[in-house]
Parts: structure tokens; sequence; C-alpha cells
């Protein structure tokens, strides 16, 4: 088959196409020959070697990627026959092999793929769908709630969008560029407006007429969560899970005693409960997706293209999820 593998650690071009043995499934396991394979920020670090939240660094050479879509080609021990041929989804953890025509993943973290989503989309609620919905745990949003997110022409902007109108909640929401605000504000907020001019503070607090925000959704960090969070009233909050505007490596957020609160993956997991939690949001997401009520972005590039898919999603060049298709 043929896989992108990283060599070395360090720039997108380390990224290599080869040529490798195909994978084969162990017991209680199945291969999907991959129809789309998830680029997550995570990897761009994990690609330069930087050692983040993740457990520890891939031994070399490794072929990166945590979700996968396609169809289920082979049967580890174990597994039910009636699965051959099954459209699935999986979210591989942090075992690596992602970006690649064929992938093995766990029969415990299949979901069949509903039949409204195509691969990429299922990759995407898989994915960023679970992190969305691990989020907005902790956003308490109703009819009047003012919601302001960031970066909301990305995969999870995209979706918070969509859950906090759901909700009944007013939506700022903020992008980078005429074109990722014209995508905001396609998708339903009530104010998008573009975060690189000087004066947007000024227009979305024209735009709530001295009404207060209640809850900013910051996955962005630095000068624009510091605009953002200074538009919460009282008791606002500010949920912050990442912070691409300093980097994945900074590590230093923008945090406000008693208003910000960090809802990374232990604090999602510890909040969802239950003896799986991640792959109860990872149900939460596709089912959300399979009723129509999110729609997930996604941003594609071919498998061979995986070095300009991880230099976009690092200059912040991209929109929606970003996926691999083979």
């Amino acid at each position: 088959m043929h896989a992108i593998r990283l060599h070395a650690f360090g720039p997108a071009e380390n990224l290599v196409l080869d040529e490798v043995e195909d994978p084969a499934p162990g017991p209680g396991q199945v291969r999907i020959a991959v129809r789309a394979a998830g680029v997550h920020l995570l990897d761009t670090a994990l690609r330069e070697g930087v050692q983040g939240p993740t457990p520890a660094l891939p031994d070399l050479p490794t072929i990166p990627g945590r979700e996968v879509a396609g169809v289920v080609d082979a049967l580890g021990e174990g597994t039910p026959e009636s699965l051959l041929g099954r459209r699935v989804v999986a979210h591989l953890g942090f075992a690596p092999g992602g970006y690649a025509e064929l992938a093995v993943a766990d029969l415990a973290r299949l979901h069949e793929i509903p039949a409204r989503l195509d691969f990429a989309e299922a990759v995407a609620m898989v994915g960023t769908g679970r992190t969305t919905m691990g989020i907005v745990q902790f956003a308490d949003l109703g009819p009047g709630s003012v919601a302001v997110i960031p970066a909301a022409a990305g995969g999870i902007g995209t979706l918070l969008v969509q859950y906090a109108k759901n909700a009944g909640a007013r939506v700022v929401g903020l992008a980078g560029g005429p074109e990722k605000v014209a995508r905001v504000a396609a998708n339903g907020a009530d104010l998008a407006v573009d975060y690189t001019d000087p004066e947007w503070p000024a227009k979305v607090r024209a735009h709530l007429g001295g009404e207060a925000a209640d809850v900013v959704f910051d996955g962005v960090g630095g000068d624009v969560a510091r605009e953002a969070v200074a538009l919460l009233g009282p008791g606002g909050r500010h949920l912050v899970f990442g912070w691409s505007a300093k980097g994945l490596h900074d590590g230093t957020p923008y945090l406000v005693e008693g208003v910000s609160q960090r809802v990374l993956g232990p604090v999602m997991m510890e909040r969802a409960g239950g003896a799986n939690p991640a792959r109860a949001l990872e149900l939460r997401a596709l089912g959300e997706a399979a009723e129509g009520r999110l729609v997930p972005a996604v941003q594609r590039f071919p498998l061979a293209g995986a070095a300009a898919a991880h230099r976009a999603l690092e200059n912040r060049e991209t929109t929606g999820k970003v996926v691999l298709e083979p």
C-alpha cells in the first residue's frame, strides 16, 4: 500500500509518500480500506518532534494520523464476518497509522457511518465533533445566551456556531479574512467579523447594543482571546481548548483567574463520565450529524499532499476539518 511516513522529525517536507507492506489485523481488529484520514494541529507538533499533550513521541519511521474512515476489507480473529464491506469510522487514539491506504483499528473503536455522511464528514465528527461535544458540556447555552466564537471558520468553530444557534443563543463568530468571515455568516452566525480588523471589538459591542457575552469558546489565544474576554459580563465563562495564535508548542494560553477554564481532553472526559467517555462523545457527535443538526465543514487534500495540508494548517489557511483522501 501507499502511506505517508515520517522518517525524521522536522518540517512538513519530511512527510514522504512511501510504498510499504499492507498491515494485517490482529485478534479483535479489522482492516479498513481508508477513504479519508483526519489531520490535526497536534499532528504538526508530533511531526516536529515536540512532545505536547501526548504520552510520548512516536518511534520513527511512523505513519501519522489518528482518525480514519473507509470500508472494512479484512478481519482479525474474533471479529464478525458481518463487518466486511461496512462503512466505518474510528478514532485510533494515539496509535499512528491513519495517513495510509489501509489502516488497522480495534473493533471497540469502530462506528458505522450514518447514511447521510460521507467518509470525510464522518472523520470530522469522530475527531473534531467529539472535541466539540466535550467543549459544549461546560457552556450551559440557552435562549438569550450570547456566545463569542474565535476561529469560527475552523472545524470546531463551525460546529460550535451551529450548536450555539440550535440552543437558541445569539452568536458572534470571529474569523481571519473576508473569505472566512463570509463562511461564518453563511453558517448562521448572527454577526461575523474579521479579527484582523483592529476595530472588530467595537463592531461587536455595537452589534450587542450594550449586552455582554456569556461565553467565549477560545481555541486561538493571544490578542484575539484578550479582546474577546473583555466582552464578557459578570459570571461570563472563557472556555479554553487551544491557543493556535501562539502555536501549539507554546503552552501558555491566555487565561484570566476566575473567568477562564481549560477544557482540554482529560477535563472533557472527566465531565463526560461513564466507562468509555471518549466513545460516548463520539456517539453523540455522530448522532447530531446523522440528524442533520450539525454539519461539519471539510477541507480535502489528496494523500500525497500531506505536506501541503500540514503547511496550510500551520499557516491558518484552512477552513473546517482537514482531511486526506487516498
